[in-house]
C-alpha cells in the first residue's frame, strides 16, 4: 500500500470523527502546536491525529521533498518547463553566495539593491524631484505579481508609510487609471513601469496613458518615469534614463518579485531601513524552512494541512482570514500565489495527475467576512477550511480595547466552527424563548450549526515588517511545499497565456477591421453587438 493510498484509508476512517473528541485526552493543543521565531502555528482544530501527521510527514519525505528544498535554494534549474532556477529567496539573502550555472548572481543582486536604496534616497529626501517640485505621489503601474505584491505590501505596512503616497494601477480598464490620477499634481508624481519584458499589454497601455496625461503638463513625462525592467532598449525607446529602470533576473517569477525592484514602491513610502527589515523577517523563514525538521517546520506543516484538506478530506476551497485590516489584501496576493502557481493539470513529465491540484483561495479580513460569508463557513453544506491569522497587538495604543475584540472575535470563530451546536442545544435555547411544538423544532433546527469545521490560527506579535516578511515567505515556501508534493511545477504559468493570445486577435474585430474568420459563432455575436452599443 503506497502512502498516499494509506492516507486516502485514513481520511476515509476518521471522515465522521468530530475534531472536539481530539481534545479530551492528552495535550492536543500543544502537541499540534509549531513555533518558530515570532510565530505561533496552531493546527490543533484539524481533524489531524498523530497517524495522519507521521503519514504526512512521510508523504513529503517521499516526494524527495529535502533534496528538492535544497535544490531552490542552491540555484538548480527546478523550473523544468522554462529552463530556469527560482531564486527570489536571493533577493532577500544579501550574505552568502548563490550560484547560477557556476556563477555567484549575489554581487548583482546587492548592486541592484544598492540602487534601489540610492534612488529611493533621493526621491524621499528631495534631490530627486519633479518639475514641479518634491515628488509627493507614486503611481506604480503593473499588473499580476507586478501589482499584488507591493500593493499589498504597501496597505500592510501602513505605520511604516513617511515617504511619498502610493497608488496602484493594473487594469486596462480605463477607469483604474483615470480614476487614480484623478486628483495628482503631474509635477510632483512619479511613475513606475513594472514589467520585465516592457511588453505586458495592460502595463503598457496603461503607461502610455499616464505619459499623455503627464505631458499634458510637463514638459519632459519621461523624466518623471521609473521601469523595473530587463528591457533595456524599450525602456530607453520610452525615454526612461538607464539610471533609472532596474532589472531583475529571470529566475525572479512575477508572483515571488516584491522582494526586489518590484518592490520599489514599497521602498519610496516606507525607506530602505523598513523594507531591509522586511528582507530580514523572510530571510529569517528561508532559514527555519531550509534547515527545521519537517515535522516542526511551519511552511512544510501548512502545506500539509493544505494537501490533507484538498487531496485527502476533499475539500476544494480554502479561506485565508486575516483579523488584520491591513492585510485586507493578503487573501487576493495569495489567490494568484497559490492559484497560478499551483492550479496545473499535469505532473512535471507532462502525465496527467490522478488527483486534483491547488484548491480555490479566497478570503477578506475579520470582522468584515463574519457579516457576509461566514454564514456559509457555518452552517453551509460543503466544509471549508479556514485559515485564521491573528497579532496579539495592534500599532494604535489608544484603541487597545479594539484590537482585544477584534482577537476575541478571531478566537471565538475557530472555537464555533470546531464546537458547532447541536439540535438539543438550539432546542433548549428556542424552548426558553418559549417556543414549543413543532415550532420549536422547526425553530431550532435553523440554528443547529454542524461544527467539526477545520481551522489553523497563525498568530503573531504585532505586524511589523520583519513579521509581514515572515508571512509572505512563509506561505511561498508552503506553495512550494505542496507543488513538491504534488510532483508539479509550481513555477510557470501556461494558463495565462491562451486568453492573451485570443484577445490580441479580436481588438481587429472589435474595432470592425477584421472579419474574424476562425471564430466561433458566439464570439462573432457578442463582437458585434459590442461594436452595436458603441455606436
Amino acid at each position: 500500500m503506497t502512502i498516499w493510498t494509506e492516507l486516502l484509508t485514513h481520511a476515509e476512517a476518521v471522515k465522521t470523527r468530530r475534531i472536539a473528541e481530539l481534545f479530551e485526552n492528552g495535550n492536543r493543543a500543544a502537541e499540534f502546536t509549531c513555533e518558530s521565531g515570532p510565530f505561533v502555528f496552531d493546527y490543533s482544530k484539524t481533524n489531524i491525529d498523530a497517524a495522519a501527521l507521521d503519514l504526512l510527514v512521510r508523504l513529503a519525505e517521499d516526494a524527495d521533498l529535502v533534496a528538492k528544498r535544497e535544490a531552490m535554494f542552491t540555484g538548480a534549474k527546478i523550473n523544468e518547463t522554462e529552463g530556469r532556477a527560482v531564486l527570489h529567496t536571493a533577493l532577500r539573502n544579501l550574505s552568502h553566495p548563490v550560484c547560477v550555472d557556476g556563477e555567484d548572481v549575489m554581487p548583482k543582486v546587492r548592486k541592484t539593491h544598492a540602487r534601489m536604496v540610492g534612488f529611493a534616497r533621493d526621491v524621499r529626501e528631495g534631490r530627486f524631484t519633479g518639475q514641479g517640485g518634491a515628488i509627493t505621489d507614486v503611481v506604480n503601474i503593473g499588473i499580476g505579481g507586478s501589482d499584488l505584491g507591493p500593493a499589498m505590501a504597501v496597505l500592510a505596512l501602513g505605520p511604516y508609510h513617511n515617504g511619498p503616497r502610493c497608488h496602484f494601477v493594473s487594469n486596462v480598464d480605463g477607469a483604474h487609471i483615470h480614476d487614480t490620477l484623478r486628483g495628482l499634481n503631474p509635477e510632483t508624481t512619479l511613475v513606475i513601469v513594472a514589467s520585465k519584458t516592457f511588453t505586458t499589454i495592460e502595463t503598457m497601455t496603461n503607461a502610455e496613458t499616464a505619459r499623455r496625461w503627464m505631458a499634458q503638463t510637463v514638459k519632459d513625462p519621461a523624466a518623471q518615469f521609473a521601469a523595473l525592467s530587463t528591457a533595456s532598449d524599450k525602456t530607453a525607446a520610452f525615454g526612461i534614463h538607464p539610471a533609472r529602470v532596474f532589472g531583475f533576473e529571470d529566475w525572479v517569477g512575477g508572483r515571488y518579485s516584491m522582494w526586489g525592484p518590484i518592490g520599489l514602491s514599497l521602498m519610496l513610502a516606507i525607506g530602505p531601513e523598513q523594507f531591509d527589515a522586511m528582507l530580514r523577517g523572510a530571510a529569517a523563514m528561508d532559514a527555519h524552512f531550509r534547515t527545521a525538521p519537517l515535522a516542526q517546520n511551519l511552511p512544510v506543516l501548512l502545506a500539509l494541512v493544505g494537501i490533507w484538506h484538498n487531496q485527502f478530506c476533499g475539500y476544494a476551497t480554502r479561506a485565508v482570514l486575516p483579523y488584520d485590516q491591513r492585510l485586507s489584501r493578503l487573501p487576493a496576493y495569495l489567490q494568484q500565489l497559490e492559484m497560478e502557481s499551483n492550479g496545473k493539470r499535469v505532473s512535471m513529465d507532462g502525465a496527467d495527475l490522478p488527483y486534483h491540484s491547488g484548491p480555490v483561495v479566497w478570503g477578506e479580513p475579520g470582522t468584515n467576512g463574519q457579516h457576509a460569508f461566514y454564514q456559509l463557513i457555518h452552517q453551509g453544506t460543503r466544509v471549508i477550511p479556514c485559515e485564521f491569522m491573528l497579532a496579539a497587538e495592534g500599532h494604535e495604543p489608544d484603541l487597545a480595547h479594539q484590537h482585544l475584540l477584534l482577537a476575541a472575535n478571531c478566537l471565538a470563530q475557530s472555537e464555533a466552527l470546531m464546537r458547532g451546536r447541536s439540535l438539543a442545544e438550539a432546542t433548549e435555547i428556542m424552548r426558553k424563548k418559549g417556543l414549543t411544538g413543532a415550532e420549536l423544532e422547526r425553530q431550532a433546527r435553523h440554528r443547529v450549526f454542524p461544527g467539526s469545521r477545520p481551522s489553523t490560527t497563525l498568530l503573531y506579535p504585532k505586524l511589523t515588517p520583519e513579521v509581514f516578511g515572515g508571512i509572505v515567505a512563509l506561505y511561498e515556501h508552503r506553495v512550494f511545499v505542496e507543488g513538491v508534493i504534488l510532483g508539479i511545477n509550481s513555477f510557470d504559468q501556461w494558463g495565462v497565456e491562451l486568453g492573451k493570445e485570443l484577445a490580441l486577435a479580436l481588438a481587429p474585430v472589435l474595432e470592425g477591421t477584421s472579419d474574424g474568420a476562425g471564430k466561433d459563432g458566439s464570439t462573432l455575436a457578442l463582437a458585434a453587438r459590442v461594436r452595436a452599443l458603441r455606436g
